[in-house]
């Protein structure tokens, strides 16, 4: 049914009114005011941040609810905006006086706070409130105060009073009510902070200035710049620059982002500057250019929008700090000694950007954080300069001009940083320039002063020709003086001291000065001790070696010609099957036997026997305590039971047995080769009958001798017959799994005997003197085979390795010959690699240094062997530049297993060293694998085929196409 006109006009009438009753509902309910907070006479400071409630775009105008009185009487009041900055914000909080008492408090809003600014688009600070107005009352009174907003309120005894607070911005980060004592307290303890603090970076600023007009060293502006960004920084943090020109607050966030910015540039220009890095890094130069342009630019930025180009300049502070990191570490390793030098600086550089992460990012929130900071960055500014003056001022440099002689001298002396020894004679005072008592951990001028202050420093064996020498020195008053003598040092211990000087002499004749060089050849003096001891004592066990033994048994049969009861007994025995436990358990359990063994034989003997180590795992004794067969047999008995003692090694117990061979002494023995001889034969037959046995020389024991001396003369008509041949065993470089070249060894059919293995073949060429013959004829041979391969299999580059596994390669004739088949060969020096064993390097080592620059010098690649077979010292790699270093797989296993991570750093520190590293005796594909993944790079053994002759390796070679 249609409705009529006047029931229609009715119900819009009734719909408008109920509208306007919502409306009015709406705006009359008020806002509710949180829970008061409890204030009382004991209350010093109250954080109010979290008991606040924030009303954001409410108007100017806005209406709220107090929470209820004492009586429990919950009234409305209303609160109109008095300020032009006001953006319609609004904060409420509630205090309510608990005691007897008046209270005074203020209220406290920071304008600026670091905790919880934001990385992106920081708070950089604002005035934070326009009034306070409390629900009794009237609006609260305003202290002065220039990094704060600051209100007085007086809260009666028992009142509950509800603040609303008229916001100039939407953030208020804190909010604190403080006893007015206690706040101003507060303040004045930092003020003292805060002026040390701006005095030291002032100074430095300044300072760092100063340097820069005196002396003109690009990264002393660069520094000070750096001082002086930070002194602008700490002068608006510390509320300072507002003391010298008032600002407003949006005028102090534009000058806090420029600081960040400023900052951030001059970080930038230091480490480039620093670093030096447009001498070398062209490209580094154009980016670093880039960057401080857009850095530059910011500082319009910051005009218009602070927090943006405050966030950008954070982010740029932080991007310059890691970029460090990378180019200090990448110099380091390249021992640039600036980066090495800065990088304590940045560390602590590193330590305050992540404290200053942790404090805008609001992880760490209290009061000391920022100030700590600000002190921070002026620590590492204090750091730096310390560390750019170092650099400096280094040292001067001699403007190019005309020299007399003397200066020219005076120069050259300066320049081989020697020590001037100046004995003024008329005044008897001795001096030394630089002062040289320090080294020797003596008080500064010790040694300055009278001549005879020395002697008390002086070994008593040379005060008396110290004094000697000056005296006669001063009568001849011609010549030159050179005195040596020993200096005892602060620790107790003598350094070899030499005084090179000359007089100077009067008009009448006189010496009135001695003037000369004081040098400390201590080092020089224990490098020859060394060497002449390594020439006569085993290094692994420091016994007495061959040359020893061989020169006491010379003596004791020269003294037996006319003492007839000095009869020695010569004893040698051999340690069965050594070379299945170094094989088996490793080198390093080797050592530990051997080192064993020699304190237990040690204490069998008597202050007149010698023991000595005279080959690998042999002991000679000489036996002068006995001379009763009955006593000799027990002292056998006695050294066989000290052997058979098992030895714990890693938890396992290892048996072990030895052939010994006794020789008692006779007329015939001539000498002392002879002697030994005759032990060594019986110990041959002892070890030939399975070991663990006692024989004593025979004259029938000669016979075996003789057939190895026939085995030793057939050996040396097949050298010159050229009747032995050459195999190859294959070298796989790790990378591609590629066939790198070969491992030289020979092999000999005998007309009687058949094959005859390469370590016998060795074994007999040492006996009988020819092992550097024999080694020249397999060099020679493995050239011609490479020669005649590389022409058979075009682009086919292997190399040969030939073992230089006796002293007598190291001497200058045999050096020379090799030389003579290099050039001679028809293919590359470098294809021809010379390998030396470690045993050899270390017996001779100043004969090894002079053969490896000769073998360089001629183009042969060289490289060390059975690395590890003695001590493995990493010596030998930095004193010796090798090639490759070969090593035997058992060495970096552990239960047969290799220990990746062991030969991962040892490839890492070879690598650091200039060496490649080889692996010897591989036998699975599991152990091949682990040593690639290690960094390995060669290796050979049984997975890759055992030694073959000319004809097939020339088939690898063609089917593998090695290069």
């Amino acid at each position: 049914m249609p409705m009529s006109p006047l029931t229609a006009w009715f119900c819009r009438k009734l719909l408008a009114l109920l509208g306007a009753i919502v409306v009015m509902i709406a705006v009359a309910v008020p806002a509710l005011a949180l829970e008061p907070v409890e204030v009382s006479r004991g209350d010093v400071a109250i954080d109010l941040t979290s008991q606040v409630e924030l009303y954001p775009n409410e108007g100017e105008t806005f209406q709220i609810s107090t929470v209820p009185d004492p009586n429990g009487i919950r009234r409305r009041i209303e609160v109109r905006s008095t300020g032009d900055n006001h953006s319609g914000d609004w904060a409420v909080f509630s205090l309510a006086n608990i005691s007897d008492e008046q209270l005074d408090r203020l209220i406290v809003a920071p304008h600026f706070r670091l905790v919880g600014s934001g990385l992106f688009w920081p708070d950089l600070g604002s005035s934070r409130i326009e009034a306070i107005t409390p629900s009794e009352g009237f609006a609260l009174n305003r202290v002065n105060s220039d990094d704060a907003d600051v209100f007085s309120i007086t809260l009666n005894p028992g009142s509950v009073i509800t603040f609303v607070a008229e916001l100039n911005t939407a953030e208020l980060p804190q909010l604190y009510m403080w006893e007015p004592e206690a706040y101003k307290d507060t303040e004045n303890a930092f003020t003292l902070y805060h002026g040390i603090v701006l005095g030291i970076a002032g100074l430095l600023a300044v300072f760092l200035s100063i340097l820069f007009v005196v002396k003109g060293t690009s990264v002393l502006p660069a520094t000070a710049m750096l001082a002086w960004s930070v002194l602008l920084y700490v002068a608006i943090d510390f509320n300072f620059l507002n003391q010298i020109i008032p600002l407003s607050a949006s005028d102090q966030r534009i000058w806090r982002a420029s600081a960040d910015v400023a900052i951030a540039f001059s970080l930038v220009v230091f480490l480039f500057t620093y670093l030096n890095l447009a001498r070398w890094h062209a490209q580094l130069g154009y980016g670093t250019a880039a960057w401080g342009v857009l850095l530059m630019a910011l500082f319009g930025v910051a005009l218009f929008d602070p927090s943006a180009a405050a966030g950008i300049a954070r982010l740029s502070f932080a991007a310059t700090v890691l970029a460090g990191i990378v180019l200090m570490f990448y110099l380091s390793f390249r021992r640039y000694d600036r980066a090495i030098l800065l990088m304590p600086a940045w560390a602590l550089i590193v330590a305050w950007l992540f404290a200053g992460y942790m404090a805008v990012t609001g992880r760490i929130d209290n009061d000391i954080i920022q100030p700590a900071l600000d002190g921070g960055m002026v620590l590492i500014v204090l750091l730096l300069g310390f560390t750019v003056i170092q650099h400096a001022f280094a040292g001067g440099v001699y403007q190019p001009g005309l020299f007399s002689d003397l200066e020219r001298q005076a120069l050259a002396f300066l320049g081989t940083d020697a020590t001037v020894w100046d004995w003024d004679v008329g005044r008897d005072r001795i001096v030394t320039e630089p002062d040289f008592a320090p080294k020797l951990g003596l008080a500064p001028g010790a040694l300055n002063g009278p001549a005879r202050t020395w002697l008390q420093y002086l070994h008593p064996a040379d005060r008396d020709r110290f004094r000697s020498t000056l005296d006669l020195f001063l009568e001849w008053r011609r010549g030159r003086l050179k005195l040596e003598f020993r200096v005892r040092a602060n620790d107790g211990h003598y350094h070899f001291m030499t005084i090179r000087a000359r007089p100077v002499l009067s008009s009448d004749g006189e010496v009135i000065r001695c003037v000369g060089t004081l040098n400390d050849q201590t080092d020089h003096k224990v490098s020859t001790q060394r060497l002449l001891q390594d020439a006569v004592i085993d290094n692994l066990t420091g016994l007495p070696n061959h040359t020893i033994l061989i020169d006491r048994l010379q003596s004791l049969i020269a003294m037996s010609r006319t003492a007839p009861h000095l009869h020695p007994t010569l004893i040698v025995a051999d340690i069965d099957r050594f070379k299945e436990i170094n094989e088996t358990l490793g080198f390093a359990a080797g050592d530990n036997i051997l080192i064993a063994l020699t304190r237990r034989i040690q204490r069998l003997l008597k202050p007149e026997d010698t023991l000595s180590r005279i080959w690998g795992s042999s002991f000679a004794i000489i036996l002068q305590s006995q001379n009763d067969p009955d006593a000799i047999a027990e002292f056998t008995d006695a050294l066989t039971a000290a052997i058979d003692v098992p030895i714990t090694f890693e938890n396992r117990e290892i048996a072990l047995t030895a052939a010994i061979g006794i020789a008692s002494w006779h007329d015939d023995h001539e000498t002392a080769e002879a002697f030994l001889e005759d032990a060594r034969l019986a110990m041959l037959r002892a070890k030939r009958m399975g070991g663990n046995t006692v024989e004593t020389y025979r004259p029938a024991l000669r016979m075996l001798d003789d057939e190895r001396k026939q085995l030793q003369g057939d050996l040396g008509r097949a050298i010159d017959r050229q009747e032995m041949t050459v195999l190859y065993q294959p070298i796989v470089k790790f990378e591609g799994q590629k066939l790198a070249g070969f491992r030289c060894s020979l092999n000999w059919k005998h007309p009687q005997r058949g094959d005859v293995s390469a370590g016998e073949i060795f074994e007999l060429s040492r006996e009988s003197g020819r092992s550097a013959e024999l080694i020249l004829y397999t060099v020679r041979q493995a050239a011609n085979d490479l020669a005649a391969w590389q022409q058979s299999v075009a682009n086919a580059r292997p190399f040969v390795m030939v073992e230089l596994s006796c002293n007598e390669m190291l001497k200058t004739s045999t050096l020379i010959e090799l030389e003579s088949i290099v050039r001679e060969s028809e293919v590359a020096p470098r294809q021809i690699v010379f390998s030396i064993p470690e045993d050899i390097v270390q017996e001779a080592p100043e004969q090894a240094k002079l053969a490896l620059q000769y073998l360089r010098t001629i183009g042969a690649g060289v490289t060390l062997s059975g690395f590890g077979n003695g001590h493995g010292s990493l010596t030998l790699l930095k004193s010796f530049r090798f090639d490759a270093t070969y090593v035997d797989s058992a060495i970096f296993k552990y239960n047969q297993e290799p220990q990746a991570e062991i030969v991962k750093a040892f490839s890492e520190l070879a690598e650091r060293l200039g060496t490649a590293i080889g692996i010897s005796d591989l036998d699975n594909e599991a152990d091949a694998t682990a040593f690639a993944e290690a960094g390995c790079t060669y290796a050979t053994g049984p997975i890759y085929g055992a030694a073959v002759v000319s004809s097939t390796a020339i088939r690898l070679v063609r089917e593998n196409g090695a290069s």
